[in-house]
């Protein structure tokens, strides 16, 4: 069964941000776009790039109203030692979550239940709390949050432009097309 527009499940956890342990939940989610980028473990070698790919980035989620997740299987205190030993890490303006219940990797198809790990993977969800993206692959390959970006925006137009789809490639300001009945073989 795929996620796609279904609502995110409950859930309560804790993470690491600005300094201090806060909680994140199903509620924390919203009101406002979410970006929830999950990542096999802290202390790994691909994933402090993922996180200083996001880190250098944020300003443009932040600038789109969006809020970026970060999130582990391991302890927000694992994520607290991670921040402030990793260079990479340390750059994170958002916060570290963590999972050590599985309840999100669970949650969210992302569970390798022989490592205790997640896959990586990235879920944009609009401030309904719905799954509008979701994209899982392969721990060995990073990813790159300019591509998150992209769908951001797209999930954002078309949210506010309902009858719109944006076509392949589609960037911000670029034409989008309203399906139609005229339309169907002409393109």
């Amino acid at each position: 069964m795929s996620l796609i527009n279904s609502q995110v499940q409950p859930f309560k956890t804790e993470a690491f941000h600005n300094g201090k342990f806060v909680t994140v939940s199903d509620e924390t989610l919203k009101g406002k776009w979410s970006v929830l980028i999950f990542m096999p473990a802290a202390f790994t070698f691909n994933c402090p790039t993922e996180v200083e790919d996001a880190a250098d980035n944020y300003a443009e989620f932040q600038k789109l109203g969006a809020e970026v997740y970060i999130i582990t299987t391991d302890t927000h205190f694992s994520h607290k030692v991670w921040h402030e030993t990793s260079p990479a890490v340390g750059k994170a303006k958002f916060p570290l979550v963590g999972d050590p219940t599985h309840t999100l990797t669970n949650a969210f198809g992302v569970h390798i239940p022989e490592e205790g790990l997640a896959l990586r993977g990235t879920f944009i969800i609009n401030p309904e709390g719905q799954i509008k993206t979701a994209e899982v692959h392969s721990n060995e390959i990073a990813r790159d949050v300019k591509e998150t970006l992209r769908k951001l925006k797209a999930a954002q137009y078309t949210a506010a432009h309902p009858g719109e789809v944006c076509p392949a490639k589609w960037n911000d300001g670029a034409k989008t097309i309203a399906p139609s009945l005229d339309l169907v073989g002409k393109i």
